[in-house]
């Protein structure tokens, strides 16, 4: 059955569709995922950060099925009480002074909408995102997307008036400085940029990951963002917050920017926000959002009753269930035992994250990139029963962010596992 459902996907899905897996899944639940093949998982991939609470949580399909009973599709033709409920727990949860939101389905639709407010407020044009960043594979949103060029080739032209800054990645520093003698450079870069590319009256927003997704789990140092924010306000510029990936918990709390103690004015948010159905969310003041006019923007699909329902069950199981400290705790032991292995693996060149959002960079001899070793690795690791995924341009990163479900038991267990595939 494994093999004849993988040829028959071959022959009808389109090449441009990749896999990360050969596994062909029968079930998924909570942390474990049972292949055709007899063999059970641990799913530490997560969906790719998406399904936070495991796979098939109880009371998400119970609200779920309680709710395909009722309602199933509006299409903004009428209110229904789920997307009012999302709204209001999304107000309680998210930073302060985020009050309003729009709602549609999948992150690279929230990164547009968020940078068409931003332009539709402000009046202005130029949009500044950071090389490295991902922010979707939609034309707009691949516009701002340099996690690698290969997502861009092919696609040129693209969104005008979209500029780059370095990401603030300190263990490869675009700026050539290291951790001890680093004055900021990549900070001055961006302000260099201002004074000589584009004026920052010009400048709609600065569309920012809190911590880098795709492009490498990198945790910026805190002074950036707080000189970014403070830059944002002396100019009038929307600082939107990329929390696609990083929200609902995956670093600890509630979204990554409260690490770093800095308010977005706008806040995008998709992947985990309901457990596994596809949803997104741009949020923003009610300063903000009524100056966004009536028909300005739309959708057909956005914010549909089941995948609010769901949406509003994964906040409250969460919530109840004190998932954030589950993975403050957790996540700590994970960064310190991954610690102590690089000590002992000199190809571990580095160990970052925040939470269950956790990268372990391989390189080689000279320090650079070592695709190699992980795909080795990522194997090794796979045919013991766990699955990891990469991350960074060269793809020499591996990439922990299990569920927020993970007990210290299956962490230890993991990291077990991920030890034996080091060798």
């Amino acid at each position: 059955m494994e093999q004849d459902v993988i040829k028959r996907a071959r022959e009808l899905l389109t090449p441009a569709l990749v896999f990360h897996t050969e596994i062909t899944v029968r079930r998924a639940y909570g942390i474990y995922v049972d292949g055709t093949d007899g063999k059970r998982y641990m799913d530490f991939s997560s969906g790719l950060a998406t399904v936070n609470l495991g796979h098939c949580p109880e009371r998400v399909v119970e609200a779920v099925k309680r709710q395909i009973d009722e309602i199933i599709h509006s299409g903004c033709i009428f209110y229904y009480p789920s997307i009012v409920g999302l709204a209001e727990r999304l107000r309680r949860i998210t930073p302060d002074g985020i009050d309003m939101f729009f709602f549609s389905n999948s992150g690279a639709e929230a990164v547009e909408g968020a940078v068409k407010l931003a332009r539709y407020t402000t009046g202005r044009q130029g949009v500044i995102a950071f090389t490295g960043s991902f922010h979707g594979r939609t034309m707009g949103s691949i516009s701002l997307t340099t996690s690698t060029s290969k997502y861009r080739k092919g696609y040129h032209p693209l969104l005008p008036s979209v500029f780059h800054a370095p990401y603030p990645y300190c263990y490869r520093c675009p700026m050539g400085q290291t951790r001890d003698e680093c004055s900021m450079e990549c900070f001055k870069y961006l302000e260099r940029m201002l004074r000589h590319i584009i004026s920052p009256e010009e400048v709609a927003c600065i569309v920012i990951e809190p911590v880098l997704g795709e492009g490498g789990y990198v945790v910026p140092p805190e002074d950036y963002l707080v000189n970014l924010r403070r830059l944002c306000t002396e100019h009038g510029i929307l600082f939107i917050a990329d929390e696609v990936q990083t929200g609902f918990g995956r670093t600890g709390t509630w979204f990554a920017c409260e690490h770093f103690r800095i308010k977005p004015d706008i806040i995008t948010v998709a992947k985990a926000i309901a457990g596994g159905f596809p949803l997104s969310a741009v949020g923003a003041s009610e300063e903000i959002m009524k100056g966004w006019s009536p028909g300005a923007h739309g959708t057909t699909f956005g914010g549909n009753p089941v995948s609010c329902a769901a949406a509003c069950a994964s906040i409250d199981t969460i919530e109840e269930e004190q998932l954030l400290e589950n993975v403050q705790k957790v996540g700590r032991y994970a960064i310190e035992r991954l610690m102590s292995l690089k000590k002992d693996h000199p190809f571990i060149g580095d160990v970052r994250g925040l939470g269950f959002m956790i990268g372990v960079e391989f390189v080689k001899e000279d320090g650079s990139p070592n695709p190699e070793l992980l795909n080795t690795v990522i194997e090794r690791c796979l045919e013991k029963g766990l699955i990891l995924v990469e991350c960074g341009r060269e793809k020499n990163i591996i990439r922990f962010m299990p569920p927020l479900i993970a007990k210290h038991t299956d962490m230890e267990r993991a990291l077990n596992i991920f030890e034996e595939a080091l060798g």
